[in-house]
């Protein structure tokens, strides 16, 4: 991943609350969270639901439109002061030109689908609790950089039954 990382040139900073990407626009980047943390979520009905976190040292990018370069359905909001790297599409496909690269690119890309199915498994879990106890094994420093409203959000519980399981 560090290599990735070294590709980019530019630095950013958003606020706490500000949009990094709103639903309808085209996000051809890969962006490399260095503090803060951000989330990424959809308008069900006019509810947002959270699908996915970033804070420090991941990789967040909406996948959709950098791959097909296409408007996406997605948000992605600071959910705290973040700052972040950029790296373009056109920087990762110079850097794509050499074997190892490409295979290394491979296992990041990798890596977001695993995780991708790990959330959906995470969704179809009926319980409450086994949704918990799944994430919380699979990333407890989310429990450490996120806020619990945003957890309960991506957990698809009320704020106060994650309340009473992190109790139990």
């Amino acid at each position: 991943m560090k290599e990735i990382i070294e590709l980019s040139s530019k630095t950013i900073t958003i606020g706490r609350n500000e949009f990094l990407k709103v639903k309808g626009s085209v996000d051809t980047n890969v962006y490399y969270v260095e503090s803060g943390s951000l989330r990424i979520f959809v308008l069900d009905d006019e509810e947002e639901r959270t699908i996915r976190f970033g804070y420090g040292e991941n990789l967040i990018v909406s996948l959709d439109s950098f791959l097909t370069g296409k408007p996406s359905e997605l948000f992605i909001q600071a959910i705290k002061k973040t700052v972040i790297k950029v790296v373009t599409k056109q920087q990762i496909e110079k850097f794509l030109e050499t074997e190892s690269n490409k295979n290394l690119w491979m296992k990041i890309l990798e890596n977001l689908v695993i995780q991708q199915l790990e959330r959906e498994i995470d969704i179809l879990t009926s319980s409450p609790k086994e949704r918990y106890e799944r994430v919380l094994k699979r990333s407890p420093q989310l429990f450490q950089q996120i806020p619990n409203r945003h957890i309960a959000n991506y957990l698809r519980m009320s704020a106060e039954t994650l309340s009473r399981l992190k109790k139990s």
